[in-house]
């Protein structure tokens, strides 16, 4: 088996659209929460959430491309390109037969499925469909058009599993390098699922926050107040190659995937287990793949979402397979980009990589009255980073339909 290390990261996220503004903003306890600008949210019970700021996508694309796709696709090419950079990739000089894309994405093109349709209805329904339309909303378009913009042909596929769709996504590329099916993965995930149908789905749901007055400090994981999670969009993007190619091109080595797990909760549609027997089951996977015990775990990247629901049963997943242990730093990062859904995974793995990089813990804000339930039995890293020594960062992300996956990352040690 090979080893799996990370040699390019790349961000756009609503509190920073580059790596290094994502992470600042990350240590700085930034929220990214606000009114909702793209369209008008009167009618809507919920009004706001975690918008990309001071983005033009044609500064990064030009505008007869960009039209030819949904965001979510945008997002992803423009987090990959900062990544490829990052890595300082020159594919001319690789075999590109064994390079990669394995992509995530939760939603596809939503914003696109739902601009046609209105004005299919809008013209009596007479089909007057772009021939763009099933390539813009198609959920692996995004993966495919990555390969096609770097003349990747290896792998090449797009993982869905709601929420855990990028965390999936990124432990299938560690697995196809790990296995010897491929030397680097372009890896990650994007959504864009901002739109009115987005919006009113997860409103009719029950998931999303109605705490109108406060956007900004509305995602409030483990607090006694929490009411649903703040919706936000963005893409994020790792490189991923074996050891043995990263150190034959000269690549500097940001750090390792030691491990990944998936499990089910098998429970219920959009609930999660409340003994968190899922998340239980892939956070021990993941150990098991890493070759690592719960103590030897310094921080985890919680997928908290801030619902009266899913904060408990994985606090309870937590607590069954690490026990009590207030030295433990936990931290819901979501309370400052609001939740990515099927790029959470990305931007939140991307955290857990910076975490171990700098040695810096990134908070978890907004929560002032921790639930009783949860109270001193971690460490929850609230309204300031901290600083300490990560050797092992675990990342967790869970989705509707009872998808559990979770990431183990390592401190790079050489040989």
């Amino acid at each position: 088996m090979k080893r799996v290390v990370i040699t390019g990261m790349g961000a756009l996220t609503p509190i920073g659209n580059n790596l290094e503004t994502y992470w600042a903003n990350l240590k700085a306890g930034k929220s990214g929460g606000g009114p909702i600008t793209r369209f008008d949210t009167t009618k809507f019970k919920s009004h706001f959430a975690c918008e990309l700021k001071d983005f033009n996508v044609e500064d990064y694309i030009p505008q007869n491309e960009a039209r030819r796709m949904d965001p979510f696709t945008q997002y992803a090419l423009i987090a990959t390109e900062e990544a490829i950079k990052n890595a300082k990739i020159d594919f001319d000089v690789l075999n590109r037969n064994r390079i990669g894309v394995i992509w995530g994405s939760g939603n596809g093109g939503i914003q696109t499925f739902t601009e046609e349709m209105i004005e299919y209805t809008k013209n009596d329904e007479t089909p007057r469909f772009s021939p763009f339309f099933i390539p813009k909303i198609i959920a692996d378009i995004a993966s495919g058009i990555i390969s096609i913009k770097y003349g990747l042909r290896g792998v090449n596929f797009t993982t869905i599993s709601a929420c855990a769709s990028s965390t999936t996504a990124i432990i299938d590329a560690f697995n196809y390098i790990k296995w010897g099916k491929a030397d680097m993965i372009i890896t990650g995930g994007s959504e864009a699922p901002i739109t009115a149908a987005g919006l009113g789905g997860f409103t009719a749901s029950r998931a999303l926050s109605m705490n109108n007055d406060n956007p900004e400090t509305a995602c409030r994981p483990f607090d006694i107040s929490r009411d649903g999670f703040v919706m936000g969009e963005g893409a994020g993007t790792l490189i991923l190659e074996s050891y043995e190619h990263a150190i034959a091109r000269g690549a500097t080595i940001i750090a390792e995937v030691a491990g990944g797990g998936m499990a089910a909760d098998a429970y219920h549609l959009t609930g999660t287990h409340p003994e968190g027997e899922g998340a239980f089951l892939g956070m021990q996977e993941a150990l098991n793949d890493a070759g690592i015990e719960p103590k030897d775990i310094d921080y985890i990247n919680m997928h908290a979402t801030s619902t009266p629901v899913g904060d408990p049963s994985e606090l309870i997943a937590v607590e069954r397979l690490f026990g009590t242990n207030p030295d433990l730093n936990i931290s819901a990062t979501k309370s400052m980009t609001g939740h990515l859904l099927g790029a959470a995974g990305a931007i939140e793995a991307i955290a857990s990589v910076m975490a171990i990089v700098d040695g810096i813990i990134p908070p978890t804000i907004n929560t002032k009255n921790v639930d009783p339930e949860f109270d001193g039995k971690f460490e929850l890293t609230l309204g300031s980073a901290q600083k300490r020594e990560v050797k092992y960062a675990l990342s967790n992300t869970f989705g509707f339909g009872g998808h559990m996956a979770s990431a183990v990352f390592k401190r790079f040690e050489g040989q």
